[in-house]
């Protein structure tokens, strides 16, 4: 048998009565701790913009290239600012550019003249163009039209100010035609036409290219290791050819030959990997042997070279004086703050 322990007398206390039922006032209630207080200069600050500096130098011409960019209103906006310097310190050539979508303005800090580009889109066919020289006071306005196919527009382009009727080109998906007004002997004007088509023919793509009297035709044949490209110009009769041989994934050779002046080069290509390249080639027209390295690739752009830097070193041998070969070297490096 179990036996029950006693009440114990704290277990159950009698609660006071709530204020409310004793005719007392209730307490106020406590507000929460007010937090530090907020300068009202966070509530409008804007994140600084990341600069990007690229330097390029040519041991050819002994100058550097430096460029100082960056991107504004969250990438809406991009300014940019060039110029060339010498070992001695001496800035040449600065440039100021404020790119936008539909508007740049490119700024000449030595002229003093500013170049305009503007364009904005109408629906979703019709395209408008303008650039303006402010301190030659000429420039050029275009209007692209998208057609029934999207891949066939017009194009209406005219002088600022106006010489004549505006420069119609056609573009379609064999090529183009263009219709522009020229003056010839300053008094008489004429309608000149030029264009381009293209179409396959056998393996290969054939290309006519006129303009006014001249005609170039050019056939290009290209698989997954030869290339063969003829070409004729008429009505001079100047022929020439290109030919490229693949080995390999990473060796390819070229060479160019012309009828007329009996002239050609050659160039021989080596890749290894994607960050270095070898290439040596001759020129019968100068009569110059070369041979370059690349490092950090030589299409592909800085920031997708190793460290952010590409480097290019080259000999060049002149046949008839070998003494005065010439080793140079051009070195492009980008840095981000």
């Amino acid at each position: 048998m179990v036996e029950s322990s006693p009440p114990n007398p704290n277990f159950l206390q009698q609660l006071p009565p709530p204020p409310e039922a004793a005719g007392l006032p209730s307490p106020p209630q406590s507000l929460p701790a007010p937090g530090p207080p907020q300068s009202s200069s966070s509530r409008f600050s804007f994140p600084l913009p990341a600069f990007r500096l690229t330097s390029e130098f040519d041991s050819d011409s002994s100058i550097f290239f430096q460029k100082v960019s960056c991107k504004l209103f969250d990438n809406l906006a991009k300014l940019k600012l060039s110029f060339h310097n010498n070992h001695k310190g001496e800035v040449s050539d600065p440039q100021l550019h404020f790119v936008t979508k539909y508007l740049s303005l490119h700024y000449d800090l030595e002229e003093h003249n500013t170049l305009v580009k503007g364009s904005f889109d109408v629906g979703g066919r019709l395209q408008f163009k303008a650039v303006q020289d402010v301190k030659a006071q000429q420039g050029e306005v275009a209007m692209i039209t998208s057609l029934a196919d999207p891949s066939c527009k017009l194009e209406l382009s005219s002088a600022v100010p106006s010489v004549g009727l505006p420069k119609a080109t056609f573009r379609f998906p064999l090529g183009e035609v263009s219709l522009e007004e020229k003056e010839e002997e300053e008094v008489k004007r004429v309608l000149s036409i030029s264009g381009i088509l293209k179409g396959q023919l056998l393996n290969g793509v054939c290309t006519a290219q006129f303009k006014d009297n001249d005609l170039n035709l050019r056939y290009s044949y290209k698989d997954e290791e030869m290339s063969f490209i003829p070409s004729i110009s008429l009505p001079l009769n100047v022929a020439s050819f290109a030919f490229k041989r693949r080995f390999g994934p990473s060796d390819k050779l070229s060479y160019w030959y012309n009828f007329d002046s009996n002239n050609w080069s050659t160039v021989y290509k080596r890749t290894v990997g994607k960050d270095l390249k070898f290439k040596a080639g001759y020129d019968s027209e100068v009569r110059l042997g070369w041979a370059s390295l690349w490092f950090g690739g030589e299409e592909c752009k800085v920031t997708l070279a190793p460290m952010k830097m590409k480097a290019q070193f080259m000999l060049q041998v002149p046949q008839d004086d070998i003494r005065s070969s010439a080793l140079m070297f051009r070195v492009k490096k980008r840095w981000d703050f």
